[in-house]
């Protein structure tokens, strides 16, 4: 199954004028379909070209590609237009990122019925489900998913060079069995933009929220010291994207982790949620938690090898983390 820049001048603001996140917040727990235009193109794997993986002698897994011949690039037809254009002696100069370090090399191609072949698999783009998290009517940042998004092909995190979230409807769920992570199953409406993706951090991912948001109630957030062992709730969406409650039981809190991901340590209770979808289950990642009428945080991941239970981030480390 993780600063926003609202301003392109420079403002220098007295310590008075700072920007806090409200002390009450629109709560979420509608599905999003999310699109990621990554910073670069990821290398995710290699296929051969006359016999041979040619890709492999230069390029690993993950690296990301960021220039080719000193042109900057983020599209696969991008990258074969440059190539087209500058080869010589079925080379080109290349700038990649690696481990967050900048390296020059060469990646050799080899020409196949007219056409130079790179030998690498690679990724412009990421898409995939979550569910939003908090709005705020302030500002109007949002959060959504309590995690980083991953490249699942190289588990790093993906870099965000823009991107954008939508309207998006649960069709079905694949249940969760104990050793077996189920997913909900969504469409994904493009043609409804709802939003920006800035940031893709630890804790959520971030951006500018663009729907009318007139008529929405607030919750307050809570303090740590508010929550408390035992029952509370979460807002998912189960079908289409109508947002349900349901039950869970909150099993152990973590201050030690209170700026992780996994600061709350909760279990699903509810006879409902468990035959729809048999515990925690991919694309439920974001979803509110709450607590005696307040959002206390968000569902973040699964123990797989007990689909009811799971972990959440504390709100205000991801309210900390959108203002940032």
């Amino acid at each position: 199954m993780k600063k926003i820049l609202l301003t392109l001048s420079i403002i220098i603001l007295s310590p008075l004028n700072i920007l806090a996140y409200s002390e009450n917040i629109i709560v979420g727990g509608e599905n999003i379909g999310i699109e990621i235009n990554s910073d670069g193109l990821v290398v995710v794997g290699f296929y051969k070209v006359d016999g041979k993986y040619i890709g492999s002698e230069t390029l690993k897994v993950g690296d990301v590609i960021l220039e080719v011949e000193g042109i900057s690039t983020d599209s696969i037809s991008g990258l074969s237009k440059i190539i087209d254009e500058k080869i010589e002696d079925g080379k080109v100069n290349i700038k990649i990122k690696r481990n967050g370090k900048v390296i020059d090399t060469t990646l050799n191609l080899v020409k196949e019925d007219g056409v130079y072949k790179t030998g690498l698999y690679i990724k412009e783009k990421i898409a995939g489900i979550g569910t939003l998290t908090y709005i705020d009517p302030s500002t109007l940042i949002y959060g959504a998913l309590g995690h980083e998004i991953v490249m699942s092909e190289t588990n790093e995190r993906v870099e965000v060079k823009n991107g954008s979230i939508f309207d998006s409807y649960v069709n079905s769920i694949d249940r969760s069995a104990n050793g077996s992570v189920g997913s909900k199953n969504a469409t994904i409406l493009y043609n409804n933009k709802i939003g920006t993706i800035n940031e893709n951090k630890d804790v959520g991912i971030y951006g500018i929220y663009s729907k009318d948001i007139s008529g929405k109630d607030t919750s307050p957030v809570a303090q740590w010291g508010d929550i408390h062992k035992g029952s509370a709730t979460i807002l998912t969406t189960t079908d289409d994207n109508i947002v349900v409650e349901y039950n869970i039981n909150i099993t152990k809190l973590n201050k030690n982790l209170i700026s992780t991901n996994k600061s709350i340590s909760f279990e699903i209770t509810d006879k409902d949620l468990l035959q729809k979808s048999g515990g925690i289950v991919q694309g439920m990642s974001g979803s509110p938690i709450m607590q005696d009428g307040k959002i206390i945080g968000a569902v973040t991941h699964v123990i797989v090898d007990n689909v009811t239970n799971g972990y959440g981030v504390f709100i205000r480390t991801m309210l900390e983390e959108g203002e940032n």
